[in-house]
């Protein structure tokens, strides 16, 4: 059972976004679709299989965000089912709250990075919930509810191969392992039981679309809960939330100074940055930490 990775090369630079093909017997599946930016190099890393994008005939999404499904429309409209959690599905469907978002956030960057968004046919989705198995060709796959990155994760297992979207971190190259801490929907605690989740899974490896198959799976999820706890730690410490732009000059002085190891080098850390923008993170757990500081007040 092998994993056929395609890089796809996000903005020009390698091992930051991957998408992985699997030979079904009587079809071909991919995990992730990658952002429809990447859709010349989708392209190539099929043709090197001898394949073009109308021989996908399934769609497997961990989630919604456009690095991981942005380019799921374009697959669809040439005949593959889009497997995706349900809450993920409607915003698939219907795209437009998901543009409007991401427009606000990337505003004039938001074109160069992610493509053309189009909406989905209802008839070439199919919701995955949490735990069933789907059989796809010879082969049987489980998707794993794994909310803290996103409410709508799914991790999906393949055999003892589970692919985890970006609940299981990012790890690129001889680099350490980083969580992508996202707004609206981080959520820690969610998070951590995600992690146990996975911990009880029997597993030979789990893959990352930042970027991919990790063995050494114990040491990976013990850096990732790390990572997470200094992360939440550092903002719990930050006398504002409020003053964004200060707070993501000093994360980004943080994370290049005292997260990422010494001998980083730039190129590396340039990978890091675009898999996972430190100021997304800001934005992410700032919005929890109020969010949670809002409850605990109700709460007293």
């Amino acid at each position: 059972m092998n994993v056929h990775t395609i890089d796809l090369h996000f903005q020009g630079i390698p091992e930051v976004i991957g998408s992985f093909l699997i030979d079904l017997g009587t079809g071909w599946a991919l995990v992730e679709s990658g952002p429809h930016s990447c859709w010349p190099h989708l392209v190539a890393g099929l043709a090197e299989h001898g394949l073009t994008p109308n021989d996908i005939d399934h769609v497997l999404l961990t989630h919604i965000h456009l690095d991981h499904a942005g380019a799921a429309w374009a697959l669809a409209r040439l005949g593959a089912t889009i497997h995706v959690h349900p809450a993920g599905a409607p915003h698939l469907i219907h795209p437009e709250k998901l543009i409007s978002s991401a427009r606000r956030i990337y505003q004039e960057k938001m074109d160069i990075l992610w493509g053309e968004i189009q909406p989905i046919d209802e008839s070439r989705i199919r919701i995955a919930h949490d735990g069933e198995h789907i059989t796809l060709g010879h082969h049987q796959f489980i998707p794993h509810d794994t909310p803290g990155h996103a409410v709508h994760h799914l991790a999906w297992q393949w055999g003892k191969t589970l692919f985890t979207g970006d609940v299981g971190g990012i790890h690129i190259g001889e680099g350490l392992v980083a969580p992508p801490c996202p707004p609206p929907e981080f959520q820690w605690e969610d998070w951590l039981v995600s992690i146990q989740k996975i911990r009880a899974l029997d597993l030979e490896q789990i893959v990352l679309t930042h970027y991919g198959p990790v063995t050494e799976i114990s040491r990976h999820l013990d850096e990732l809960e790390n990572a997470i706890g200094k992360w939440v730690h550092y903002f719990e410490q930050q006398p504002d939330w409020n003053d964004q732009e200060s707070l993501t000059r000093d994360f980004i002085s943080y994370i290049h100074q005292d997260f990422y190891p010494p001998d980083m080098d730039a190129s590396l850390q340039e990978q890091y940055d675009l898999a996972n923008p430190p100021w997304m993170s800001v934005a992410g757990i700032t919005r929890y930490l109020k969010k949670k500081t809002e409850r605990n007040r109700e709460a007293s």
